[in-house]
């Protein structure tokens, strides 16, 4: 006995441009024109949103200007695109001044990237460790661009709490970061690491106890609570750090790994 199919019809358009903002794939979005610029594509854009009233005394605006905003996309058909987006700029008729429409499906303020074009750059350079001058390359942009989008949106992420989850191991180490100055004076650094996961946690400077202790500090109590084992080298300030650090600090042989 043969379970039945259920077979979907595929979405089909004579339109082109309904054909393009289906390409295209943002909602809410009108697509204007498409240009090929050279060894680059330029998509024309502007937003179907609804009329905003006035953020401060809530009466009617309307429309002032439009900005044509250029934002480096995804790569289109294996080359480098660009979205430029008309930007409506509102005026409100009650003189309160004007605002500029803000979609952050589109992108983000202050940015020359689209959001989905900056959060692949993310994850390119932050998770694959791809270098930012090549993730540029391939986005046809420059290297500032994509750098000030990975330090954005990469610093969300640093500080959401809950990227490291449960730890029972922790591992600290120093390591030489570099040489600095006429009498090459050594500088130094100490990896928090998750053991278990083998993730690093964070690089805080010197190889004393209070940068530990600082970022320790810094943990709920319920995390720090969870933490069994401690993974160091036989230093007395690293075994610092757990005694002031963990409710239950690490007891040396056993829970103590050299």
């Amino acid at each position: 006995m043969f379970n039945a199919i259920e077979i979907r019809e595929p979405l089909l358009s004579s339109d082109p441009i309904a054909m393009c903002e289906l390409l295209v794939g943002l909602g809410d979005v009108t697509v204007l024109d498409v240009t090929d610029i050279g060894e680059r594509l330029r998509v024309t854009i502007e937003t179907r949103a609804d009329r905003p009233p006035c953020p401060q005394c809530g009466g009617p605006v309307v429309v002032k200007d439009r900005d044509l905003v250029e934002l480096t996309d995804l790569p289109c058909f294996g080359a480098p695109a660009v979205l430029a987006w008309r930007k409506i700029r509102w005026r409100c008729l009650q003189g309160c001044g004007s605002l500029t429409e803000q979609a952050p499906g589109i992108a983000t303020a202050r940015l020359r990237i689209t959001d989905r074009a900056a959060r692949w750059a993310t994850i390119q350079v932050g998770r694959h460790g791809r270098s930012v001058s090549e993730v540029a390359a391939d986005l046809g942009c420059g290297w500032h661009t994509v750098m000030d989008t990975v330090a954005a949106y990469g610093q969300v992420l640093i500080e959401d709490p809950g990227r490291f989850g449960d730890v029972a191991a922790v591992g600290l180490d120093e390591t030489l970061r570099c040489r600095l100055g006429r009498w090459r004076r050594q500088q130094w650094t100490t990896q928090i690491v998750d053991v278990g996961a083998g993730q690093l946690l964070e690089v805080v400077e010197g190889r004393s106890t209070e940068g530990p202790i600082a970022w320790l500090a810094e943990r709920p109590k319920t995390w720090r609570n969870r933490v069994e084992w401690a993974t160091l080298d036989l230093s007395g300030p690293y075994r610092k750090v757990f005694d002031v650090s963990c409710p239950t600090p690490p007891r040396s042989p056993t829970r103590s790994i050299s």
